[in-house]
Protein backbone atom coordinates (compact mmCIF):
# COMPACT_ATOMS: atom_id res chain seq x y z
CA UNK A 1 0.00 0.00 0.00
CA UNK A 2 1.53 3.27 -1.12
CA UNK A 3 1.62 6.46 1.47
CA UNK A 4 2.61 9.27 -0.99
CA UNK A 5 3.30 12.43 0.93
CA UNK A 6 5.04 16.28 0.33
CA UNK A 7 5.21 18.36 -2.28
CA UNK A 8 8.29 18.52 -4.57
CA UNK A 9 9.01 21.32 -7.22
CA UNK A 10 11.12 19.41 -10.53
CA UNK A 11 11.69 20.62 -14.44
CA UNK A 12 10.50 18.83 -17.50
CA UNK A 13 12.80 18.02 -20.09
CA UNK A 14 12.57 18.32 -23.81
CA UNK A 15 11.11 15.14 -24.22
CA UNK A 16 8.59 15.61 -21.41
CA UNK A 17 10.32 13.28 -18.77
CA UNK A 18 9.78 14.17 -14.87
CA UNK A 19 11.70 12.82 -12.28
CA UNK A 20 10.40 10.71 -9.38
CA UNK A 21 11.62 12.19 -6.18
CA UNK A 22 13.39 9.28 -3.84
CA UNK A 23 11.40 10.18 -1.33
CA UNK A 24 8.37 9.06 -3.52
CA UNK A 25 9.86 6.17 -4.88
CA UNK A 26 10.64 4.39 -1.78
CA UNK A 27 6.59 4.20 -1.28
CA UNK A 28 6.40 2.12 -4.98
CA UNK A 29 5.28 -1.15 -3.92
CA UNK A 30 8.04 -3.99 -5.38
CA UNK A 31 4.67 -5.28 -7.05
CA UNK A 32 4.34 -2.21 -8.84
CA UNK A 33 7.59 -3.60 -10.80
CA UNK A 34 8.44 0.52 -11.56
CA UNK A 35 5.82 0.43 -13.52
CA UNK A 36 2.96 3.80 -13.53
CA UNK A 37 -0.35 4.58 -15.12
CA UNK A 38 -0.51 8.23 -15.95
CA UNK A 39 -3.87 9.57 -16.42
CA UNK A 40 -5.85 12.72 -16.65
CA UNK A 41 -6.83 13.65 -13.29
CA UNK A 42 -9.56 16.18 -11.69
CA UNK A 43 -8.81 20.38 -11.47
CA UNK A 44 -6.54 19.63 -14.70
CA UNK A 45 -3.98 17.80 -13.24
CA UNK A 46 -2.15 14.35 -13.76
CA UNK A 47 -3.13 11.26 -11.73
CA UNK A 48 -0.02 9.22 -11.53
CA UNK A 49 -0.47 5.39 -10.04
CA UNK A 50 2.14 2.75 -9.54
CA UNK A 51 0.60 -0.48 -11.54
CA UNK A 52 -0.23 -2.00 -8.38
CA UNK A 53 -2.42 0.75 -6.64
CA UNK A 54 -3.86 1.61 -10.38
CA UNK A 55 -4.87 -2.20 -10.19
CA UNK A 56 -7.05 -1.34 -7.49
CA UNK A 57 -8.65 1.75 -8.61
CA UNK A 58 -9.48 -0.58 -11.93
CA UNK A 59 -11.22 -2.88 -9.84
CA UNK A 60 -13.46 0.02 -8.31
CA UNK A 61 -14.51 1.03 -12.30
CA UNK A 62 -15.61 -2.90 -13.02
CA UNK A 63 -17.89 -2.30 -10.57
CA UNK A 64 -19.58 0.87 -12.64
CA UNK A 65 -22.64 0.43 -14.24
CA UNK A 66 -22.32 0.81 -17.95
CA UNK A 67 -25.65 1.45 -18.03
CA UNK A 68 -25.36 4.76 -16.29
CA UNK A 69 -24.58 7.38 -18.60
CA UNK A 70 -22.42 9.43 -15.46
CA UNK A 71 -20.26 6.11 -14.66
CA UNK A 72 -19.77 5.61 -18.71
CA UNK A 73 -18.77 9.03 -18.97
CA UNK A 74 -16.21 8.62 -16.09
CA UNK A 75 -14.73 5.95 -17.50
CA UNK A 76 -14.09 6.68 -20.67
CA UNK A 77 -12.60 9.58 -19.62
CA UNK A 78 -10.47 8.29 -17.24
CA UNK A 79 -9.24 5.38 -19.13
CA UNK A 80 -9.06 7.31 -23.05
CA UNK A 81 -6.11 9.23 -21.50
CA UNK A 82 -4.56 6.44 -19.96
CA UNK A 83 -0.87 5.31 -20.63
CA UNK A 84 1.27 3.27 -18.54
CA UNK A 85 5.13 4.27 -18.31
CA UNK A 86 8.25 2.40 -16.67
CA UNK A 87 11.16 4.61 -14.89
CA UNK A 88 13.97 5.05 -16.91
CA UNK A 89 17.66 4.58 -15.29
CA UNK A 90 17.19 8.05 -13.72
CA UNK A 91 13.60 7.58 -12.45
CA UNK A 92 12.48 9.39 -14.69
CA UNK A 93 8.59 8.89 -16.23
CA UNK A 94 7.88 10.37 -19.85
CA UNK A 95 4.55 12.13 -19.90
CA UNK A 96 2.57 11.95 -22.96
CA UNK A 97 2.49 15.30 -24.63
CA UNK A 98 -0.92 15.48 -24.93
CA UNK A 99 -1.49 14.96 -21.21
CA UNK A 100 1.10 17.84 -20.41
CA UNK A 101 -0.38 20.17 -22.32
CA UNK A 102 -4.27 19.39 -20.43
CA UNK A 103 -2.31 20.04 -17.56
CA UNK A 104 -0.86 22.79 -19.02
CA UNK A 105 2.56 21.89 -17.41
CA UNK A 106 5.46 23.56 -19.53
CA UNK A 107 8.91 23.57 -17.94
CA UNK A 108 8.00 23.34 -14.41
CA UNK A 109 6.26 20.68 -12.73
CA UNK A 110 5.05 20.67 -8.75
CA UNK A 111 4.99 16.82 -7.98
CA UNK A 112 2.40 15.94 -4.80
CA UNK A 113 2.01 12.69 -3.02
CA UNK A 114 -1.06 12.07 -2.00
CA UNK A 115 -1.61 8.72 -0.92
CA UNK A 116 -2.33 6.35 -3.28
CA UNK A 117 -1.44 8.59 -6.02
CA UNK A 118 1.06 11.07 -7.60
CA UNK A 119 -0.28 14.33 -8.48
CA UNK A 120 1.53 16.38 -11.47
CA UNK A 121 0.75 19.94 -11.54
CA UNK A 122 1.38 23.05 -13.20
CA UNK A 123 2.52 24.95 -9.99
CA UNK A 124 0.59 28.33 -11.62
CA UNK A 125 -2.95 26.24 -11.87
CA UNK A 126 -2.01 24.71 -8.40
CA UNK A 127 -1.57 28.31 -6.89
CA UNK A 128 -4.96 29.07 -8.64
CA UNK A 129 -6.96 26.29 -7.38
CA UNK A 130 -5.64 26.78 -3.97
CA UNK A 131 -6.85 30.62 -4.28
CA UNK A 132 -9.73 29.40 -5.57
CA UNK A 133 -11.32 27.90 -2.40
CA UNK A 134 -14.32 29.42 -0.89
CA UNK A 135 -13.75 27.71 2.95
CA UNK A 136 -9.96 27.79 4.91
CA UNK A 137 -8.50 24.52 4.98
CA UNK A 138 -9.81 23.90 9.02
CA UNK A 139 -12.99 24.92 8.04
CA UNK A 140 -13.21 21.66 5.57
CA UNK A 141 -11.53 19.45 7.71
CA UNK A 142 -13.95 20.21 10.53
CA UNK A 143 -16.75 19.13 7.83
CA UNK A 144 -14.48 15.92 6.45
CA UNK A 145 -13.73 14.68 10.21
CA UNK A 146 -17.29 15.35 11.52
CA UNK A 147 -18.58 12.34 13.70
Amino acid sequence: MSSFKGSYSYSVDAKGRINIPAKLRKYVSPDANETFVITRGYEQCLFVYPLDEWMILEQSIRHLSPSNSQHRYFTRTLLQYAIECQLDAQSRLTVPKELLQFARIEDQVLILGVLERIELWNPQTHDSYLRSQTESYEDVAQKVFQR
